[in-house]
Protein backbone atom coordinates (compact mmCIF):
# COMPACT_ATOMS: atom_id res chain seq x y z
CA UNK A 1 0.00 0.00 0.00
CA UNK A 2 2.95 2.38 0.71
CA UNK A 3 4.53 1.15 -2.63
CA UNK A 4 1.22 2.60 -4.72
CA UNK A 5 0.52 5.35 -2.74
CA UNK A 6 3.91 6.37 -3.10
CA UNK A 7 3.70 5.90 -7.26
CA UNK A 8 0.19 7.69 -7.25
CA UNK A 9 1.90 11.10 -5.78
CA UNK A 10 4.87 10.63 -7.78
CA UNK A 11 2.69 10.32 -10.81
CA UNK A 12 0.76 13.84 -9.76
CA UNK A 13 4.24 15.38 -9.81
CA UNK A 14 4.80 14.49 -13.15
CA UNK A 15 1.40 15.65 -14.83
CA UNK A 16 2.98 17.43 -18.34
CA UNK A 17 2.32 21.16 -18.16
CA UNK A 18 -0.88 21.88 -20.66
CA UNK A 19 -0.35 25.66 -21.15
CA UNK A 20 2.95 26.42 -23.27
CA UNK A 21 4.45 29.95 -23.68
CA UNK A 22 4.43 29.59 -27.24
CA UNK A 23 0.42 30.15 -27.60
CA UNK A 24 1.55 33.22 -26.08
CA UNK A 25 4.08 34.14 -28.79
CA UNK A 26 1.87 32.90 -31.72
CA UNK A 27 -1.20 35.30 -30.23
CA UNK A 28 1.64 37.95 -30.09
CA UNK A 29 2.53 37.72 -33.26
CA UNK A 30 -1.05 37.67 -34.79
CA UNK A 31 -2.07 41.31 -32.76
CA UNK A 32 1.45 42.58 -31.69
CA UNK A 33 0.39 43.80 -28.27
CA UNK A 34 -2.14 41.73 -25.73
CA UNK A 35 -3.53 42.06 -22.24
CA UNK A 36 -3.32 39.47 -19.62
CA UNK A 37 -7.19 38.80 -20.54
CA UNK A 38 -6.36 38.16 -23.68
CA UNK A 39 -3.31 35.77 -22.72
CA UNK A 40 -5.92 34.16 -20.14
CA UNK A 41 -8.34 32.82 -23.28
CA UNK A 42 -6.06 32.26 -25.38
CA UNK A 43 -4.14 29.79 -22.94
CA UNK A 44 -7.78 28.53 -21.78
CA UNK A 45 -6.89 29.44 -17.75
CA UNK A 46 -8.67 31.77 -15.34
CA UNK A 47 -5.31 32.14 -13.11
CA UNK A 48 -2.90 35.51 -13.64
CA UNK A 49 0.30 33.57 -12.13
CA UNK A 50 -0.02 30.84 -14.86
CA UNK A 51 -0.03 33.70 -17.73
CA UNK A 52 2.80 35.47 -16.37
CA UNK A 53 4.81 31.93 -15.60
CA UNK A 54 4.69 31.42 -19.26
CA UNK A 55 5.69 34.78 -20.24
CA UNK A 56 8.32 34.60 -17.95
CA UNK A 57 9.90 32.19 -20.80
CA UNK A 58 9.35 34.83 -23.06
CA UNK A 59 11.03 38.36 -23.80
CA UNK A 60 8.55 40.64 -23.26
CA UNK A 61 7.94 44.46 -22.83
CA UNK A 62 5.25 46.03 -20.47
CA UNK A 63 3.75 49.46 -21.82
CA UNK A 64 4.31 52.58 -19.87
CA UNK A 65 0.85 53.85 -21.11
CA UNK A 66 -2.33 52.76 -20.43
CA UNK A 67 -1.81 51.66 -17.00
CA UNK A 68 0.56 48.80 -18.14
CA UNK A 69 -1.93 46.70 -19.37
CA UNK A 70 -0.78 45.38 -22.42
CA UNK A 71 2.30 43.58 -23.49
CA UNK A 72 4.52 42.61 -26.48
CA UNK A 73 7.34 40.73 -27.54
CA UNK A 74 10.98 42.60 -27.61
CA UNK A 75 11.31 40.85 -31.56
CA UNK A 76 8.01 42.67 -32.42
CA UNK A 77 8.77 46.08 -30.76
CA UNK A 78 10.40 48.63 -33.31
CA UNK A 79 12.10 50.95 -30.85
CA UNK A 80 12.89 54.66 -32.38
CA UNK A 81 16.11 56.78 -31.36
CA UNK A 82 14.70 57.43 -27.54
CA UNK A 83 13.97 53.74 -26.92
CA UNK A 84 10.00 54.20 -27.70
CA UNK A 85 7.89 52.00 -29.78
CA UNK A 86 3.76 52.28 -29.91
CA UNK A 87 0.84 50.23 -31.92
CA UNK A 88 -3.22 51.54 -32.38
CA UNK A 89 -1.67 54.33 -29.79
CA UNK A 90 -0.50 51.65 -27.07
CA UNK A 91 3.43 53.11 -25.81
CA UNK A 92 6.28 50.88 -24.63
CA UNK A 93 9.46 51.75 -24.08
CA UNK A 94 12.61 49.70 -24.12
CA UNK A 95 13.65 50.96 -20.73
CA UNK A 96 10.10 49.13 -19.31
CA UNK A 97 8.13 51.53 -16.82
CA UNK A 98 7.55 54.86 -17.42
CA UNK A 99 9.96 55.75 -14.36
CA UNK A 100 12.26 54.10 -15.70
CA UNK A 101 12.07 55.95 -19.45
CA UNK A 102 11.33 59.70 -17.41
CA UNK A 103 14.63 58.68 -15.40
CA UNK A 104 16.90 57.24 -18.87
CA UNK A 105 15.35 59.80 -21.22
CA UNK A 106 16.33 63.03 -18.81
CA UNK A 107 19.47 61.20 -18.35
CA UNK A 108 20.76 61.24 -21.73
CA UNK A 109 19.36 64.22 -23.25
CA UNK A 110 21.12 66.92 -23.91
CA UNK A 111 19.28 69.86 -22.28
CA UNK A 112 17.16 68.10 -20.14
CA UNK A 113 13.22 68.69 -20.25
CA UNK A 114 10.47 70.27 -18.79
CA UNK A 115 7.22 68.50 -18.19
CA UNK A 116 5.22 69.07 -20.71
CA UNK A 117 8.46 68.46 -23.43
CA UNK A 118 8.21 64.88 -22.18
CA UNK A 119 4.43 64.83 -22.30
CA UNK A 120 4.59 65.67 -26.10
CA UNK A 121 7.64 63.27 -26.39
CA UNK A 122 6.01 60.09 -24.24
CA UNK A 123 2.13 60.85 -24.89
CA UNK A 124 1.40 60.28 -21.66
CA UNK A 125 1.24 62.70 -18.78
CA UNK A 126 4.85 62.34 -16.44
CA UNK A 127 4.12 64.14 -13.31
CA UNK A 128 3.83 61.78 -10.97
CA UNK A 129 7.08 60.13 -12.34
CA UNK A 130 8.76 62.87 -12.16
CA UNK A 131 7.94 63.72 -8.93
CA UNK A 132 8.60 60.56 -7.89
CA UNK A 133 12.41 59.84 -9.11
CA UNK A 134 13.11 63.62 -7.64
CA UNK A 135 11.88 62.43 -4.39
CA UNK A 136 14.08 59.31 -4.64
CA UNK A 137 17.23 61.50 -5.52
CA UNK A 138 17.37 59.88 -9.43
CA UNK A 139 16.54 62.92 -11.03
CA UNK A 140 17.69 66.93 -10.35
CA UNK A 141 15.23 69.42 -10.87
CA UNK A 142 15.97 73.00 -11.00
CA UNK A 143 13.64 75.83 -11.58
CA UNK A 144 14.61 78.22 -15.06
CA UNK A 145 12.65 80.79 -16.71
CA UNK A 146 9.75 80.32 -14.46
CA UNK A 147 9.77 76.72 -15.09
CA UNK A 148 11.31 73.14 -13.78
CA UNK A 149 13.44 71.77 -15.25
CA UNK A 150 14.64 67.88 -14.70
CA UNK A 151 18.09 67.52 -15.38
CA UNK A 152 20.80 64.66 -14.36
CA UNK A 153 22.03 63.77 -10.73
CA UNK A 154 25.63 63.50 -12.13
CA UNK A 155 26.84 67.16 -11.10
CA UNK A 156 29.14 66.94 -14.84
CA UNK A 157 26.38 66.06 -16.82
CA UNK A 158 23.57 68.16 -15.29
CA UNK A 159 26.32 71.11 -16.06
CA UNK A 160 25.96 70.47 -19.35
CA UNK A 161 22.25 70.25 -19.70
CA UNK A 162 21.97 73.60 -18.07
CA UNK A 163 24.56 75.03 -20.45
CA UNK A 164 22.80 73.62 -23.50
CA UNK A 165 19.44 74.58 -21.68
CA UNK A 166 20.51 78.27 -21.62
CA UNK A 167 21.11 78.33 -25.60
CA UNK A 168 17.92 76.33 -26.37
CA UNK A 169 15.74 78.47 -24.82
CA UNK A 170 17.40 81.53 -26.30
CA UNK A 171 17.79 80.13 -29.81
CA UNK A 172 15.57 76.91 -29.91
CA UNK A 173 17.67 75.88 -33.29
CA UNK A 174 20.81 75.98 -31.99
CA UNK A 175 21.57 72.32 -31.21
CA UNK A 176 21.46 69.32 -33.16
CA UNK A 177 18.64 67.33 -31.11
CA UNK A 178 16.52 70.24 -29.19
CA UNK A 179 14.36 69.75 -26.33
CA UNK A 180 11.51 69.95 -28.83
CA UNK A 181 12.79 66.87 -31.06
CA UNK A 182 9.36 65.01 -32.53
CA UNK A 183 9.76 61.46 -33.25
CA UNK A 184 6.98 59.66 -35.91
CA UNK A 185 5.05 57.03 -34.72
CA UNK A 186 5.05 53.67 -36.98
CA UNK A 187 1.02 54.37 -37.58
CA UNK A 188 2.00 57.71 -38.33
CA UNK A 189 5.07 57.23 -40.39
CA UNK A 190 2.56 54.57 -42.49
CA UNK A 191 0.01 57.11 -42.83
CA UNK A 192 2.69 60.12 -44.29
CA UNK A 193 4.21 57.18 -46.75
CA UNK A 194 0.59 56.63 -48.13
CA UNK A 195 -0.85 59.81 -48.54
CA UNK A 196 3.00 60.86 -50.25
CA UNK A 197 2.62 58.30 -53.05
CA UNK A 198 -0.85 59.59 -53.90
CA UNK A 199 0.31 63.44 -54.82
CA UNK A 200 2.36 64.54 -58.24
CA UNK A 201 5.75 65.77 -57.80
CA UNK A 202 5.15 69.32 -56.94
CA UNK A 203 2.36 68.33 -54.32
CA UNK A 204 4.54 65.36 -52.78
CA UNK A 205 7.41 68.40 -52.35
CA UNK A 206 4.92 70.15 -50.33
CA UNK A 207 3.61 67.99 -48.36
CA UNK A 208 6.96 67.00 -46.98
CA UNK A 209 7.88 70.44 -46.11
CA UNK A 210 4.71 70.43 -44.39
CA UNK A 211 5.73 67.64 -42.35
CA UNK A 212 9.07 68.83 -41.99
CA UNK A 213 7.87 71.78 -40.51
CA UNK A 214 5.29 69.90 -38.02
CA UNK A 215 8.19 68.17 -36.37
CA UNK A 216 10.49 71.09 -36.08
CA UNK A 217 14.40 71.48 -36.12
CA UNK A 218 15.61 67.85 -37.97
CA UNK A 219 12.45 67.47 -39.78
CA UNK A 220 14.12 67.77 -43.51
CA UNK A 221 16.62 64.77 -42.95
CA UNK A 222 13.49 62.60 -41.16
CA UNK A 223 10.81 63.10 -43.74
CA UNK A 224 13.86 62.78 -46.70
CA UNK A 225 14.49 59.41 -45.33
CA UNK A 226 11.04 58.51 -44.47
CA UNK A 227 10.06 59.00 -48.39
CA UNK A 228 13.26 58.57 -50.26
CA UNK A 229 13.83 61.78 -51.43
CA UNK A 230 16.73 64.47 -50.81
CA UNK A 231 16.94 66.56 -47.98
CA UNK A 232 16.91 69.61 -50.22
CA UNK A 233 13.55 68.51 -52.03
CA UNK A 234 12.06 68.62 -48.49
CA UNK A 235 13.82 71.85 -47.29
CA UNK A 236 12.33 73.41 -50.58
CA UNK A 237 9.41 72.26 -50.24
CA UNK A 238 9.19 73.75 -46.63
CA UNK A 239 10.98 77.18 -48.14
CA UNK A 240 7.79 77.37 -50.71
CA UNK A 241 5.34 77.59 -48.05
CA UNK A 242 6.52 79.64 -45.78
CA UNK A 243 7.44 82.20 -48.49
CA UNK A 244 3.51 81.56 -49.51
CA UNK A 245 5.00 80.79 -53.38
CA UNK A 246 2.41 78.27 -54.05
CA UNK A 247 0.02 79.22 -57.34
CA UNK A 248 -3.08 77.57 -56.19
CA UNK A 249 -3.94 76.73 -60.08
CA UNK A 250 -0.95 74.87 -60.83
CA UNK A 251 -1.32 72.29 -57.38
CA UNK A 252 -4.85 71.56 -58.35
CA UNK A 253 -5.54 69.39 -60.82
CA UNK A 254 -7.74 70.03 -63.61
CA UNK A 255 -11.38 69.65 -62.69
CA UNK A 256 -10.51 69.54 -59.07
CA UNK A 257 -12.34 72.10 -56.89
CA UNK A 258 -15.66 73.03 -56.37
CA UNK A 259 -18.46 72.43 -59.51
CA UNK A 260 -18.97 76.15 -61.00
CA UNK A 261 -22.34 77.51 -59.81
CA UNK A 262 -25.74 77.86 -62.60
CA UNK A 263 -25.72 81.44 -63.43
CA UNK A 264 -29.27 82.65 -61.65
CA UNK A 265 -31.68 84.20 -63.55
Amino acid sequence: MIESSYAGSNSIRMRPEHYHAEVLRRLLEERKIATIAEFKQALGTGSDATVFRKLSELDYHTSYSHSGRFYTLDEIARFDELGLWSFRAVWFSRFGTLVKTVEAMVGASEAGYDGSELEALLHVVPNAALLALVKDGRLFREELNGRYVYLSVDAHTRRQQLQARRIYDAEPHALGLGAWVRVLPDELKAAIVLFSSLLDERQRRLYAGLEAMKIGHGGDTQIAELLNVDPGTVARGRRELLEGDVEVDRVRRRGGGRPPKEPQR
